[in-house]
């Protein structure tokens, strides 16, 4: 047997033991009866004993220990109440929305193999239809797109998870974007955060000693281990990464100063909702922040196109000004004439070889798998299950389900007591529980990772979850947290609950009812909230946003709404027929432009999919459903983005252009305290 083999038989074997005996054990009881240390010289049963209790202990296995008050030994035990899932009060509809969470996450989603084993331990012991049911009515209507997830990604955060939750230091490569440069970093890796669309890996840089942000798609290398230790660093007992959360584009860095800008009457509760947390307020009509960068919070003015006017800093006063004026000479006359584009040069296929996804710990696996088959063994001491049943449901491929069996056959409480014998017959497995086989009959708690995959797929869906339950999120989520273990969660974000959770429960019973629904929406480029009233048709998640795809009552049109932008929604008794072959997430009437980028800002579009050209400038195509919101976005370049086509869209930013600049020369006159 292979070195990983032997170690799973012994520490399955060793919570088997623990959990048979009602008494404390001493190192010697253990050595002496448990499958794997019995042969071991004393030496190396400290060694292996202490690396074992060190890695369940980590897999969220409570092993305690206390001294004999008499002998001195250390005493050892492992309450079962402990080691298995406590009652968990999920209902039908909640466990229904938290098997939609894995279906619209599956195949876009990094964690979604430890997602799946944690629902198939909650699912344990329910009737077949709680357990087996499908997506619920609203979930086949939605959609979850997330740009920046590719194969080659999944396989950069099955390293970096492993490399978490073992503590070990890794090297790569790493494209610093904003000084364009490349070189190996070593860190001690603490976790992986989702922020706005995009994976962060949050760790201490060996270099400068600082806890620091690594884009995840920026590293250009194979992640590899620096050490051959078992274990190279300890996480911090004060991390948390709610610190790293929430920052805006102008916060990423040390916080140099604090600005104060003035709203539209119709946006402070937008910038209110968008910009929560301790960096952020909204004073009435003026929105303070604290900013690391000036250059980009202008950028954000600007792209709000009049709704915001600076107050101070003076210096912020000025950059806006000058990137409204930059913006309008970009757009006079004729417009530049692009270089070439840059030949990339022929990949030889080196790099970072594919991986798959975050995949659960074996152990885990193996745990959850031994509750399945006793628990279909039922009152009875035997089972028959269909082999392509467990294979789907725990992701073993076929060729693997025999060995994951051999290995259950093998655990035993001591004295030659097993747990179950399992044989692969064809495309059946046969069950014979037995005589200590109830005692792992109840599904064990949550590793650390599977809770954390629960955390993460709540932040991608949890809104969706939620309206699926008909019950609030922070109520699904506390009744999770309850079976995580006695682990804390520093390393992973608390899924934030906010007004989109009431607006994805409305639109999904609008859905389901075909009901109309009047809107509160705040238009990219209006000063004003306007009421529209729609046909909602599904809802996409296309991160970091919520959109829902209608037909637009007033306009007789299909329109999309970003949910962030939406002040209300209200549905409304009167219902619709559905328009017959429609596809309401087919984008109509869109605008096509084609834009030049500086080589200022040219490499952060290249990110994006614009094409680089000789001269370290880009350009790139956008597509979109709103002129209006276009005119912004190319503003906010401050003259380092240029339309080149088509005509009517160019002299449509210069046009605003001009109107602004001479709005924020007028503004900029009013004493910088004053609204």
């Amino acid at each position: 047997m292979s070195h990983d083999t032997d170690k799973l038989i012994r520490q399955l074997s060793l919570v088997a033991f623990l959990m048979a005996e009602l008494r404390p054990l001493t190192a010697r009881d253990i050595k002496g009866n448990v499958e794997g240390y019995q042969e071991m010289s004393d030496e190396a049963f400290a060694r292996r004993f202490y690396s074992d209790r060190a890695e369940l202990v980590g897999l969220g296995v409570p092993l305690d220990s206390q001294r004999d008050e008499h002998t001195g030994e250390e005493l050892y035990t492992l309450r079962s109440e402990r080691y298995f899932l406590p009652p968990l009060e999920l209902d039908d509809d909640e466990l229904a929305a938290l098997q939609t969470c894995l279906y619209l996450l599956e195949g876009r989603f990094a964690y979604a193999e430890p997602l799946r084993l944690a629902l198939q331990n909650l699912a344990l012991g329910r009737s077949s239809e709680a357990r087996d049911g499908a997506p619920t009515s609203t979930a086949v209507r939605v959609e979850v797109r997330d740009p920046d997830y590719t194969p080659e990604l999944q396989g950069r955060l099955g390293k970096l998870e492993g490399a978490i939750t073992k503590q070990r230091t890794v090297r790569f490569h790493y494209w610093s974007i904003a000084r364009d440069e490349e070189r190996e970093r070593t860190i001690n890796p603490y976790a992986l955060l989702p922020e706005n669309g995009t994976w962060y890996v949050i760790g201490e840089d060996l270099g400068d000693k600082q806890v620091k942000s690594f884009r995840v798609a920026r590293i250009r290398s194979e992640i590899r281990f620096a050490t051959r230790r078992e274990r190279d660093f300890r996480i911090p007992a004060g991390f948390d990464i709610e610190e790293f959360r929430g920052r805006a584009e102008w916060q990423f860095g040390e916080m140099i100063g604090e600005a104060r800008i003035a709203l539209a009457p119709d946006t402070a509760w937008w910038a209110a909702r968008e910009y929560k947390g301790d960096r952020n307020r909204v004073d009435g009509d003026v929105f303070v922040t604290e900013y690391a960068h000036l250059p980009l919070l202008a950028r954000w003015i600007l792209r709000q196109d009049g709704r915001a006017v600076p107050l101070d800093p003076p210096e912020l006063r000025r950059l806006v000004v000058a990137g409204a004026k930059a913006a309008k000479q970009a757009h006079a006359g004729k417009p530049p004439e692009p270089a070439a584009e840059l030949r990339r040069p022929w990949n030889d296929g080196g790099g970072e070889r594919p991986t798959g996804p975050v995949a659960p710990e074996r152990f885990g696996v193996l745990q959850s798998l031994l509750a399945y088959l006793l628990a279909a063994c039922g009152d009875e001491k035997e089972a028959v299950i269909p082999a392509a049943d467990l294979a789907q449901r725990f992701s073993i491929p076929p060729e693997a389900l025999e060995e994951h069996l051999s290995l259950l056959n093998l655990v035993n409480f001591g004295g030659g007591c097993y747990a179950v014998y399992a044989e692969l017959h064809g495309d059946e497995v046969h069950v014979d529980k037995e005589l200590f086989g109830d005692t792992f009959r109840r599904p064990p708690r949550l590793t650390p990772l599977e809770a954390r995959a629960i955390r993460l797929a709540l932040e991608f869906v949890g809104p969706m979850i939620a309206a699926g339950a008909h019950s609030p999120l922070d109520r699904v989520r506390a009744k999770l947290e309850e079976t995580f273990g006695a682990f804390a969660l520093a390393q992973t974000p608390t899924p934030h609950v906010g007004e989109e959770e009431d607006l994805v429960a409305k639109l999904s019973r609008a859905i389901d009812e075909h009901r109309l629904v009047e809107l509160e929406y705040l238009k990219p480029d209006s000063m004003e909230v306007e009421t529209r009233t729609v046909e909602p048709y599904t809802i996409e998640r296309r991160l970091p946003n919520w959109f829902v795809h209608t037909w637009d009552v007033d306009r007789d049109a299909a329109r999309s709404y970003r949910l962030d932008r939406m002040r209300k929604a209200k549905v409304l008794r009167k219902a619709f027929k559905p328009r017959e072959g429609f596809d309401p997430a087919e984008l109509r009437e869109t605008t096509k432009a084609r834009i030049w980028y500086a080589p200022e800002v040219a490499r952060w579009e290249v990110e994006k999919g614009a094409v680089p050209l000789v001269d370290g400038a880009a350009v790139g195509e956008r597509s979109v459903g709103s002129a209006e919101w276009l005119v912004g976005e190319v503003l906010s370049f401050r003259g380092a983005a240029v339309v080149l086509e088509p005509p009517d869209l160019r002299a449509q930013v210069a046009a605003r252009a001009a109107e602004l600049e001479k709005e924020l020369r007028a503004a900029a006159k009013t004493p910088a305290g004053s609204a």
